[in-house]
């Protein structure tokens, strides 16, 4: 069934309404007709709706039930990751949505090879923005994961350290993530290097912060690779794959 996400303010009543440019993909492209069944989300709530009008400027839909998304997981990962060069980002967004992420947040480290100021960030956040919207649909997520602004390593450090389970993956080793505690209804920060992985002394600051310094195994991955790696263990020693 065709998702959708909405806002609360397209809710009305035991109506919602899709705007631009959902109406022109519903009526245009998917080419959906009135009485056809759609499913349109809005915080982890999922909406099975049927098409009372279809027109370019909007689709009304009668709203026929509701339930909060079984597919959503029971803890809020959010994925610190250094910036790293080409388009990998995007395969990282992308894949880390399906997996199950809250938000992923971009950083920028002392070896990142890719360099961008936050004003030049900005201009590819909504790109990747796009991406984990795609990303949510095609994965049924109840929730849209939110790309952030590209953040210090100070800064990155600090958001870390307010989850319940703060990591960070360093290439030079640490613990065990199944000797962690990991558990449910958790908040977890997950810190993945660059290319050329941390410098010791970033490692030092996320740790003295409270972080916990964890390996991914005896092999060294790819930047792209470990965010992947340390969100599919996590989700599955919570339950949650």
């Amino acid at each position: 069934m065709p998702r959708f996400f909405a806002q609360k303010r397209a809710f009305t009543g035991t109506a919602v309404t899709l705007e631009k440019p959902d109406s022109i993909h519903i009526g245009r492209s998917l080419r959906m007709r009135i009485g056809d069944e759609i499913t349109v989300c809005c915080e982890g709530e999922e909406f099975i709706c049927h098409i009372r009008t279809i027109s370019d400027e909007s689709v009304v839909c009668d709203i026929i039930s509701s339930e909060m998304s079984r597919n959503e997981p029971d803890v809020k990962v959010t994925l610190f990751q250094a910036l790293p060069k080409g388009d990998k980002l995007d395969t990282i967004v992308q894949k880390a949505v399906e997996l199950g992420v809250t938000n992923i947040c971009p950083v920028l480290t002392s070896r990142c090879v890719a360099r961008a100021s936050q004003k030049d960030f900005e201009k590819k956040r909504a790109r990747l923005q796009r991406i984990a919207l795609e990303a949510a649909k095609q994965s049924g997520r109840g929730i849209i994961p939110q790309v952030g602004g590209l953040l210090t390593v100070a800064q990155a450090a600090q958001q870390l350290a307010e989850n319940d389970f703060p990591l960070i993956c360093y290439e030079c080793g640490g613990e065990n993530l199944g000797s962690v505690g990991l558990k449910n209804n958790s908040s977890i920060g997950i810190f993945i290097g660059s290319e050329g992985g941390f410098e010791k002394s970033e490692v030092e600051l996320c740790t003295s912060s409270g972080a916990v310094a964890i390996g991914l195994g005896p092999r060294i991955l790819r930047c792209e690779t470990a965010p992947l790696a340390a969100l599919s263990i996590v989700m599955n020693l919570t339950g949650n794959m």
